[in-house]
């Protein structure tokens, strides 16, 4: 027969913690299958692209003439002795070129998101905080930089700095960098804004600046934490548009200059083949589609578990 313990008169009880939000939230996290698979495919890209030169079977850049000449004289097939994947037209080993381009990628996928971030959040921050004249004069600048078409900006940037030293610089790495982030700040400053327009009229906000508390302090130690959920999903979601506009520029071939191996340029060479060898565009495009795939689930997995209307429902 079960018995029912009860608290012995005198004794104290120590109260229950209740769990914080972002613990909440990764126990919710572990519950959304699709928001796995998503963090896998992220880890995974991440760690491909810090160890890839480590584990590359080949330099990226380095010509396999010989293998090429032995065999047919133009792309070797995958499972080729010494090439997993094949190799291109030049000889050189696809999957080692894969692995640079996982590099570039998840550079692409930092640097740019701290770029937006350094751009988008003082500005949304100082138009929610401040309001009135400052927050129209920001909030249509803003407007002027999301009416015009991204793609079409990050291009003329690119034609136009290309050959100075920015665009020049790590391969012309550096301008891909600043070109995307110059365009993708937008969703992010406004999102601040409106976490700004929320929280300043709450209590606690009232209690900090009735005991003399800094504007800049309230701003940076209490309204930025607790609006820092949306800002993580929006970053989290950013950063497929920042792979997929990188592969876009290095297609056309105003992004990451040759011998570097981006994925956007390993579909556009392997396109001439596609009917003799299709694995030069196949192998690529599987990557891009999986580094998308893996930040979107990963995204929306983070949305539903830091929204907390759905507390309780999963």
């Amino acid at each position: 027969m079960a018995t029912i313990s009860r608290p012995v008169a005198g004794e104290i009880v120590q109260p229950r913690r209740s769990a914080g939000l972002w613990s909440d939230a990764f126990g919710r996290l572990r519950k959304n299958k699709l928001a796995l698979v998503g963090l896998f495919l992220v880890i995974t890209l991440l760690l491909t692209g810090l160890f890839g030169p480590i584990i590359a079977p080949w330099p990226y850049d380095y010509q396999d003439l010989e293998a090429v000449f032995a065999g047919t004289g133009g792309p070797l097939p995958p499972l080729t002795a010494g090439h997993i994947l094949g190799t291109d037209q030049l000889g050189r080993d696809l999957l080692s070129r894969l692995l640079d381009g996982a590099r570039i990628s998840v550079s692409v996928a930092l640097v740019v998101q701290l770029v937006i971030i350094t751009i988008g959040v003082p500005i949304g921050a100082i138009a929610g905080w401040f309001g009135a004249r400052l927050d129209n004069i920001l909030m249509r600048f803003t407007d002027v930089i999301y009416a015009f078409p991204d793609l079409l900006f990050i291009i003329l940037l690119s034609v136009a700095f290309r050959d100075t030293a920015v665009g020049q610089a790590m391969d012309g790495l550096l301008l891909v960098f600043v070109a995307i982030g110059l365009t993708s700040w937008v969703t992010v400053a406004r999102l601040v804004r409106g976490q700004m327009l929320a929280l300043k009229e709450t209590e606690f906000v009232e209690a900090a600046r009735a005991i003399g508390v800094r504007d800049r302090r309230i701003v940076m130690r209490h309204l930025l934490p607790n609006g820092m959920g949306p800002i993580i999903v929006a970053i989290t979601l950013g950063i497929p548009s920042a792979i997929l506009a990188e592969a876009t520029l290095a297609y056309i071939g105003i992004g990451v200059q040759p011998p570097r191996a981006s994925w956007g340029s390993l579909v556009a060479e392997g396109q001439k083949y596609v009917r003799s060898e299709p694995h030069l565009v196949v192998f690529p495009a599987i990557a891009i589609a999986l580094a998308l795939i893996g930040f979107t689930f990963l995204g929306d997995g983070l949305r539903d578990a830091l929204d907390p209307k759905l507390k309780g429902k999963q």
